[in-house]
């Protein structure tokens, strides 16, 4: 495959990726963002909780107020006028507050910003900086946001009349401390607290306090965590997208070894294993790997054994074919019989062969969809044994069944009982092809129990008497279509798929079927099928 100008050989185009293949609706990347900003969103909500906080300072000035008014109207009490404007000064002076002193008829009497220098002024906001107004701006939103209560905004009175405070108006009705909040123009808060001074219809006292310090206290709070969530939320989609790469990239270098295999653009793909990775991700990346080398054996194994089945059924139909071209030109009825026989023989040997071949191809799906149970291969032995009666085959070779008597326990295995009966029936058949006449064929089935339980196994054997396989064939014997017959057998009796049917069946059962030498030396050949015991498989 050509990669296009200036893109990398080993990265497909878009194009390469088929539609249904490509991801649909938001990407992982976003989703793996979105759930740590939300996450972040979250937190930052307790930035509006900062109400709360300038609340509780708000409650505790108030009290301030009262306690600062009612002890500046206990100072005043009694004295005279001089003495009372003198304390005025210096209350005013050493509190920051602005102190106005009422008589009893609400005509002021002094103000402390009239006989001293002021304490301290209201800020004009059309002289501050930009950030300012944003501050002010943003303390209306989380006002608005939360709900707080609309606050009056502070304005000098047009009169000296302690009509125009409603706060002082309330005091002296109800003889005790009044407390006001309001709002200076730069929406800090200016807290008034009037009180009476002396008996009550008596004088009263007016003090007026502008606590710039709690406004400032929540916007610095609020900078601070809004700093916070600002760093956090950077590291967040930092982290998030480095995490995200560690988990997109594999998998769309996963998605791309794919579709290349399922194109079959390139035959030898290589699926990234991702060896350095021991979390999902490269489990996920080994087993995907593993998978496509399975497939792709499985694939060589396919063609393999097509190429097979050709090969096996040309010898048969071309002397099927030699035969009834050459019906039409032989004249003599003996040669004639004789053709016909050769036909009828290969027709048989087509038929056999089809048949196997079907059985062959069809053993795995069958096998993937079977349901293992418990069983003893002690009795399935038998009862194949039994069905097969004493009969012998070419010559007499008699079967006999060996199981040994004294053990506790049966031979059980996980299997389907109807493939292990085939598995048996192949080895039956091979066994009494090769036995000379008279032979005995023995059957074998016993326990190997490992320790503790662990690793045990069932086994059954079947020995023969014949001249045995030589152990350069042992493993070819399995292979399909692989046969070693012999010499006095017709020609094409076996299709030589026996044993590769028999060692398919014993391995997916999770067992082995293997070829050895006969226990007691003698002439021979033994095959020996192990499966795992019952108390130890995996039905």
């Amino acid at each position: 495959m050509t990669a296009p100008p200036g893109q990398p050989a080993d990265r497909p185009t878009r194009a390469l990726v088929p539609r249904a293949l490509r991801p649909r609706g938001v990407s992982l990347t976003t989703r793996i963002l979105a759930v740590n900003v939300i996450a972040l969103a979250l937190l930052a909500g307790s930035f509006f909780y900062l109400d709360s906080y300038r609340t509780q300072l708000l409650g505790e000035r108030f009290k301030l107020a009262r306690a600062e008014a009612e002890i500046a109207a206990d100072a005043l009490d009694g004295g005279n006028a001089a003495q009372q404007k003198a304390l005025l000064v210096r209350i005013g002076r050493e509190q920051r507050l602005r102190l106005r002193l009422f008589d009893r008829h609400g005509r002021l009497e002094a103000d402390s910003f009239a006989l001293a220098p002021p304490s301290f002024a209201l800020v004009d906001p059309a002289g501050e900086a930009w950030y300012q107004h944003a501050a002010r701006l943003l303390d209306r939103g989380v006002d608005f946001i939360v709900g707080a209560p609309p606050v009056e905004r502070y304005a000098e009175p047009p009169t000296s009349d302690a009509a125009n405070w409603p706060e002082v108006v309330r005091a002296q009705a109800a003889g005790s401390t009044q407390v006001y909040l309001r709002y200076a123009p730069d929406r800090t808060p200016v807290l008034t607290a009037a009180t009476p001074v002396g008996p009550p219809g008596g004088q009263m006292l007016l003090a007026m306090r502008n606590a710039v310090d709690i406004t400032q206290a929540v916007r610095d709070a609020r900078q601070t965590l809004v700093i916070i969530i600002g760093l956090a939320l950077m590291l967040s989609v930092q982290l998030s997208l480095f995490l995200a790469r560690t988990i997109v990239q594999p998998l769309r270098a996963l998605v791309r070894a794919a579709v290349r295999v399922r194109l079959g653009r390139d035959r030898e793909v290589v699926v990234p294993r991702l060896p350095e990775r021991g979390d999902e991700i490269g489990m996920l990346a080994r087993a995907f790997s593993d998978m496509t080398m399975a497939l792709r054996h499985r694939i060589d194994a396919v063609e393999s054994f097509a190429a097979d089945v050709a090969h096996e059924l040309k010898n048969p139909l071309a002397s099927l074919a030699s035969a009834i071209e050459s019906l039409d030109r032989v004249e003599d009825p003996a040669l004639r019989r004789q053709l016909t026989a050769i036909a009828t023989h290969d027709v048989q040997r087509i038929d056999r062969l089809i048949t196997e071949i079907a059985d062959a191809s069809r053993i795995d799906a069958e096998l993937s969809r079977a349901t293992f149970v418990r069983l003893d291969l002690g009795g399935l032995a038998a009862q194949v044994v039994g069905a097969r009666g004493a009969r012998d085959t070419r010559g007499g070779a008699v079967i006999r069944l060996d199981q040994p008597l004294d053990s506790p326990l049966a031979p059980m295995v996980v299997g389907d009982a109807m493939r292990l009966e085939r598995v048996l029936e192949n080895l039956l058949d091979n066994a009494v092809s090769f036995s000379p006449p008279g032979g005995t064929v023995d059957v074998t089935v016993w326990t190997e129990w490992g320790s503790e339980g662990e690793d045990s196994r069932v086994l059954l054997s079947v020995t023969d008497q014949g001249p045995g396989i030589p152990a350069s064939e042992r493993d070819k014997v399995f292979e399909r279509f692989h046969s070693v017959r012999p010499a006095e057998e017709a020609f094409g009796a076996h299709s030589g798929l026996g044993l590769a049917i028999a060692r398919t069946i014993a391995e997916a059962h999770d067992g082995r079927l293997t070829i050895i030498d006969r226990p007691d030396g003698a002439p021979g050949a033994c095959l020996v099928l192990a499966l795992p015991h019952a108390g130890h498989a995996l039905a």
